[in-house]
């Protein structure tokens, strides 16, 4: 199997790219947004976890089938984050007992 070689000037702007959204990241957390802090800091973390994952891990030349197993373990994870949010969602809903 032959690979292509990557330019060094593709890692430095995928770095330099990943470093900008760091800092917006920090930037962002400082900020007053209420519930928007997350939904901000959330898609900022899928866009630095697209970069690693397409240009570090290199998916975009890989075979179909690596694609699969990926998109895979990120629908798990969105499963995983939906019922992790939802429970955190629903804590307030029941009521306390009183402990006698």
């Amino acid at each position: 199997m032959t690979h292509q070689v990557v330019p060094v000037r593709t890692y430095a702007g995928v770095f330099i790219g990943l470093l900008v959204l760091t800092v917006t990241t920090v930037a962002v957390s400082k900020l007053e947004m209420g519930e928007y802090n997350f939904i901000c800091a959330m898609t900022i973390a899928v866009a630095k976890a697209s970069l690693v994952l397409w240009f570090f891990m290199d998916l975009r030349r890989s075979s179909s089938m690596t694609r699969l197993f990926a998109l895979a373990g990120g629908f798990w994870l969105i499963i995983m984050l939906v019922f992790m949010l939802s429970d955190y969602q629903t804590r307030g809903w029941l009521p306390i007992p009183k402990w006698w």
